[in-house]
């Protein structure tokens, strides 16, 4: 009988999934018969039907069949996107090559030569670009990289299947949620910003900051949702002179709310180092109008413009003119900063309806290309050939190449000009230097200086937008290694490090020549077991850099050398073996010690991360375990910080908080190696903490911010550097704390100092 109940409950459940699965079909169908593309119904109920046998009898970690996510993929890219039945079909078979024992070479006898082209780009690879050491994670965006070269839609429908996968993050444990939310955060998001892809960005970005940052987004999201109302009023009290005006021109609008994405304020309130209260632009203003035609939009926005600035007075420094030439992205609209009634600055955006659709679904609203190859004279174009570029240099090191590729996407964008008048876009930010190299290779490698409007200035001169560049060269001139530290974009920096790495290898092959006849000049040979006791010897790392140093002549070679390689010892190293970067101070271990030597010593040799390690479950930091960690001087976590551990190459435990830039860069590159680590602590241990002050000086003032630390307080000053310029008081404090939630008191009672106008942590 209960086999008989259990036979029910299955069949019942199985009816439940083809339903479920029918239905999410049926609204694609409807999604794509609904948009302006030719329809090829037919091969996307080929594709889905081949998916869904491919893919029969798997389920998610969410406990839905798996099908349902490759229907998902295809929903966004048909209704988020608007792209067409190729990408459909692609979209929908995305996993089956990875997941199943299908081959590309199937996928293309059924499917054709472009859906198997996106869904080999689309395909994990095994193996890594990067060697054995490196991350996998970075192989495959390689690859996606490559293939993207030849068809866009690969990163479009790479897009669609992270979208999906941030939206059902929930399932995933702790450590996946860090790796996916942080790769999503550091390569995703700016990649979906480079195609113009604002609103699936924000999204991104917001999914991302929930899962890392789960308190502070929960924080914003009610603050945002108690505030709604005063914005609203705003919003009507504002815009009611604009419609009355924008109708008396006879002109076919809409006028929308902008809110700030609880991503962007969190971000503002840490970068500015402001409250909540102190973002003045969480709100801004959409007008959306219909032009009369395609040759009049841009003076149509300007028309808005001149009617609402007779309402409403303009801020003088803050218009931006993304019409006349849009960002690279394919943007356009007018900016402008209206002073409100209320006294508030609102920046309204101007934009016609084909401007809008731009603005939200970027080069996948607007067809830029056929069949996948993008227009030779787009902006687009220009974009993937540099990273074309940057993908024929070989890379040697993972995390280098996902900065060099990160550097190229989020960057605001300036107009310089050539010495003949033809406009450049450039990074905001960008320097002479840079601009050398985007002309020309040849240009930027051998560039001594340049005259900007005519001045002669350095290769490091920052440009502004407007300049007038002329490049000079030399044919003596060759590059520098400090070239590097003053290049900001992706292209100088790629070609610099390349054109430094073909200079180092020439030096290593010298150097290995020098050795290799200074062994045979004494009867020996080159062995990797001589090399390694040269290297000890010394002191040096890697074979690599003793070449270097060979090849440099900063090391030379002679009799001790010799004496080392006969004897056959291996030296000990008088290295530690492993660098405890602790921030914290410690309770008092002499007693320890005292009583149990051997468990003191123990408790200060490094964590070792065994084999049989869970790195599903989380990693508790204890008062006990905490002198055994690593903690980089890069973020300085203390109890109350969200935080992610990282096994390094010696299986050694490193603690970050979630929002340093280092630990952006491990998710990205290593995410296999991210554990969820949670804080365990008792008010044992201390930790350092820095707090900036800055205010208007006067006597008495000392006084009172060390009254309020040592004497209310109660908490141990470690330093205090205090200085005093025209008037203006300026100090940092170094404190011995417990955890998170103490600094929070201590500069909330700061705040109530009279004259005291800025407090913050330095991390």
């Amino acid at each position: 009988m209960d086999e008989i109940n259990q036979h029910a409950k299955e069949t019942e459940h199985e009816v439940d999934d083809d339903m479920m699965v029918e239905e999410a079909y049926q609204r694609l169908l409807k999604s794509y018969l609904s948009s302006p593309h030719r329809k090829k119904v037919d091969i996307i109920n080929k594709a889905f039907n081949f998916a869904r046998q491919a893919h029969k009898g798997v389920r998610r970690l969410s406990g839905e069949p798996y099908i349902m996510h490759p229907i998902s993929v295809a929903l966004i890219a048909s209704e988020e996107m608007g792209l067409g039945s190729t990408s459909i079909c692609s979209a929908l078979l995305h996993d089956v090559v990875e997941d199943t024992d299908y081959t590309v070479e199937d996928i293309e006898t059924i499917f054709g030569q472009k859906v198997a082209q996106i869904v080999d780009g689309l395909t994990k690879i095994s193996g890594g670009i990067f060697g054995d050491q490196a991350s996998a994670q970075a192989a495959n965006f390689k690859k996606l990289l490559l293939t993207m070269s030849d068809d866009i839609r690969v990163i479009l429908i790479k897009i669609c299947d992270r979208l999906h996968n941030m939206r059902t993050l929930s399932s995933q444990p702790a450590n996946k949620q860090y790796k996916i939310a942080g790769e999503t955060l550091y390569i995703y998001a700016p990649l979906a910003n480079r195609l113009g892809l604002n609103k699936i960005k924000n999204e991104l970005e917001d999914l991302s900051f929930k899962y890392e940052h789960p308190s502070e987004y929960e924080n914003i999201k009610d603050r945002l949702a108690t505030t709604e109302q005063t914005r609203n009023i705003l919003f009507e009290e504002f815009t009611a002179p604009i419609r009355k005006a924008l109708d008396k021109m006879g002109m076919d609008y809409e006028i929308r709310a902008r809110v700030k994405a609880p991503y962007s304020i969190w971000m503002k309130m840490q970068n500015k180092n402001v409250t909540f209260k102190e973002i003045y632009d969480i709100l801004a203003v959409r007008i959306i109008f219909t032009p009369k035609s395609r040759e009049t939009e841009i003076d149509e926005c300007f028309k808005v413009y001149v009617a609402i600035s007779k309402l409403y007075v303009s801020h003088p420094d803050r218009m931006r003119d993304w019409l006349n030439h849009p960002k690279a992205n394919g943007y356009q609209a007018l900016h402008v900063t209206l002073m409100s009634k209320q006294g508030k600055w609102v920046e309204v955006q101007i934009r016609s309806k084909r401007m809008d659709e731009i603005a939200e679904q970027g080069f996948a609203a607007h067809w830029k290309y056929k069949d996948g190859e993008v227009a030779e004279d787009s902006e687009l174009s220009n974009w993937l050939h540099t990273i074309k570029e940057i993908l024929d240099d070989p890379q040697p090191d993972a995390m280098d190449f996902l900065d060099t590729i990160k550097l190229n996407l989020f960057a605001s964008e300036i107009f310089v000009f050539t010495p003949k008048g033809e406009i450049r876009t450039m990074p905001a930010g960008c320097t002479a230097l840079d601009f050398a190299f985007q002309i020309h290779t040849f240009l930027g490698s051998h560039c001594i200086g340049a005259k900007v409007n005519h001045k002669l200035v350095p290769l490091s001169h920052r440009l502004q937008s407007g300049d007038q560049v002329e490049i000079l060269t030399s044919k003596s001139q060759h590059v520098d290694p400090s070239w590097i530290n003053f290049a900001t974009t992706a292209k100088a920096k790629a070609k610099i490090q390349a054109i430094l790495r073909r200079d180092v290898r020439e030096i290593q092959k010298a150097g290995e020549n020098t050795l290799r006849e200074f062994l045979e000049k004494h009867g020996l040979e080159l062995t990797t077991s001589a090399l390694d006791r040269l290297c000890e010897f010394h002191d040096i790392p890697k074979p690599e850099k003793f070449f270097q140093a060979l090849g440099n002549k900063n090391i030379l070679l002679g009799e001790k050398d010799i004496d080392e390689l006969l004897e056959r010892k291996s030296k000990g190293s008088t290295k530690t073996g492993w660098r405890r970067l602790v921030p914290f101070l410690g309770s008092d271990k002499k007693k320890e010690k005292e009583k149990d030597p051997n468990k003191a010593e123990e408790a200060n040799e490094p964590f070792i991360v065994p084999k049989e390690f869970n790195r599903k479950k989380p990693f508790f930091i204890n008062d006990d375990n905490i002198r055994r960690l690593m903690f980089p001087s890069c973020c300085r976590p203390i109890p109350g910080d969200d935080i992610l551990g990282f096994i390094d190459n010696k299986n050694h435990l490193e603690i970050h908080r979630r929002d340093c830039d280092v630990a952006a860069k491990l998710k990205s590159s290593f995410g296999n190696r991210i554990i969820d680590a949670k804080w365990d602590m008792h008010r044992q241990t201390f930790f350092d903490a820095t707090i900036h002050i800055t205010g208007i000086d006067r006597i008495g003032l000392l006084n009172e911010v060390t009254g309020v630390i040592s004497s209310q307080l109660n908490v141990n000053m470690k330093k205090l550097v205090i200085s005093c310029n025209d008037g203006i008081f300026d100090g940092t404090i170094s404190l011995r704390v417990y955890d998170r939630h103490e600094v929070e008191i201590i500069i909330d009672s700061l705040k109530a100092i009279s004259d005291l106008k800025e407090i913050q942590q330095i991390v």
